[in-house]
């Protein structure tokens, strides 16, 4: 089935097939009313520690998940569609709901890092309505010296110059998580054969071609591009990387991408 993918900065295949997704409907926050500040205290909750490089992903199990600003607030703060529909449209194919776990708590409640503006944003969401698997699978782009690394736990599995935002529009450090994953049938384009959607957004583009202006990981028709400046902000890699990384990580990989 062929659609037009989710705008990405400098992303924006004409045609693209889908291969898997995670993400949210543009969801405009709910009314909510102010926590009730009388409930009896109780004891603090403990945290799940997890072994060193591994990380939790969330996977909807349910139609519409909420976010809460705190477990304690009495009524969502937002919600989300699972599946969700590619560019908001209900003609288009729909794909699951993934977030990245920031923080699970043993009374049933989750943190999870949201993909919306401010970059970093969190909320908390009932673990009852995901399943849990973790991953060893990390990235981490570093902006001042070009180069994205790969890990699988301690090990790395790729390493190489990756172009990055340009002054004027630059790809914004931070903490995010692969939500979607695109497959061009033009790979000859300057996205190469594969596009990975991030839950990040730029901070100097609030919109692009229609879209939210979000940061992607892609291919490129040009390998003199990389390890230098030149982007909108998403970040190119080498098309056998890219190709490779598409068969071994999952969506909800976090992402980190350092100064």
């Amino acid at each position: 089935m062929r659609f037009r993918p989710p705008v990405l900065l400098v992303c924006s295949f004409a045609v693209a097939t889908l291969v898997a997704g995670c993400g949210s409907d543009d969801q405009r926050p709910k009314a909510r009313s102010k926590p009730d500040k009388t409930a009896a205290p109780t004891t603090a909750p403990t945290t799940t520690t997890l072994p060193p490089f591994t990380s939790t992903i969330a996977e909807a199990s349910v139609p519409e998940v909420q976010v809460f600003d705190a477990p304690e607030a009495p009524a969502p703060s937002r919600s989300y569609q699972n599946p969700w529909h590619v560019n908001d449209d209900p003609a288009e194919p729909t794909v699951p709901l993934v977030f990245l776990v920031e923080e699970q708590r043993d009374d049933g409640w989750i943190r999870v890092l949201l993909p919306e503006r401010p970059n970093g944003t969190t909320g908390w969401a009932r673990a009852a309505d995901f399943m849990l698997t973790n991953t060893r699978y990390h990235i981490t782009v570093q902006l001042a010296a070009h180069q994205i690394t790969v890990y699988d736990g301690e090990t790395v599995i790729v390493q190489e110059p990756a172009a990055v935002g340009k002054p004027a529009t630059p790809t914004p450090p931070g903490k995010y998580y692969i939500r979607v994953l695109l497959q061009s049938t033009a790979p000859g384009s300057v996205y190469g054969p594969f596009a990975y959607g991030l839950s990040g957004h730029s901070d100097v583009l609030t919109t692009f071609n229609g879209g939210d202006g979000e940061l992607g990981i892609h291919g490129n028709n040009d390998a003199s591009v990389l390890g230098k400046s030149v982007t909108s902000g998403c970040m190119r890699i080498s098309n056998d990387s890219i190709t490779r990384l598409t068969q071994l990580l999952p969506l909800g990989t976090p992402v980190e991408i350092l100064p």
